[in-house]
């Protein structure tokens, strides 16, 4: 997914509940870094729910999610989930970024802040999950310092709590030599 592609996305889903969205999962990162690596953004679906009343992202997801015309005609969609979805260290609704400007006409799509992101996909614990862990520290998109930190903010046991904070060790790369 493009950029544009989310901005396209959160203009739709706006206008469907007449509201500004909140995004999560993956695609967030395009708030913060148009640009993102593609190993990134490779998803197809942006995750979103409205602002004001997350209980209408059904809304979303039968106009504009998988398998709608709007998917057939675009080939990316928007799925419809709800705030539980984002299992965030805790303050992560406070850190949101927000995308709007010309190609959202005006609506807001309240995007996940990174390091937020990929601590939410820590706690899925799926190999490409880790993947996306991964790139974001490799390509300095995210600090690890602050990773750990709210590692334990996480809503998770402490058992999970530890063994996200050692992958997440595992991941930095080795100081170089200068």
């Amino acid at each position: 997914m493009k950029r544009i592609d989310l901005e396209h996305i959160i203009r739709a889903a706006s206008e469907i509940v007449d509201q500004d969205v909140v995004v999560i999962g993956s695609q967030a990162v395009l708030a913060q870094y148009p640009k993102a690596p593609v190993d990134l953004v490779i998803s197809v679906e942006a995750d979103v729910f409205p602002v004001d009343e997350p209980e209408r992202a059904d809304e979303i997801e039968g106009a504009i999610g998988e398998g709608s015309m709007f998917h057939g005609n675009f080939e990316y969609y928007a799925h419809g989930v709800g705030p539980e979805t984002a299992r965030a260290p805790l303050g992560w609704r406070e850190r949101l970024v927000p995308l709007s400007n010309d190609n959202t006409r005006g609506a807001t799509g309240w995007c996940m802040e990174i390091h937020d992101v990929v601590l939410s996909k820590c706690v899925a614990n799926r190999e490409k999950d880790w993947d996306y862990a991964r790139v974001a520290i490799s390509k300095g998109l995210v600090d690890t310092r602050t990773l750990l930190e709210r590692a334990e903010l996480l809503p998770v046991e402490g058992d999970h709590k530890q063994l996200i904070r050692e992958q997440l060790q595992a991941l930095v790369p080795p100081p170089t030599d200068s």
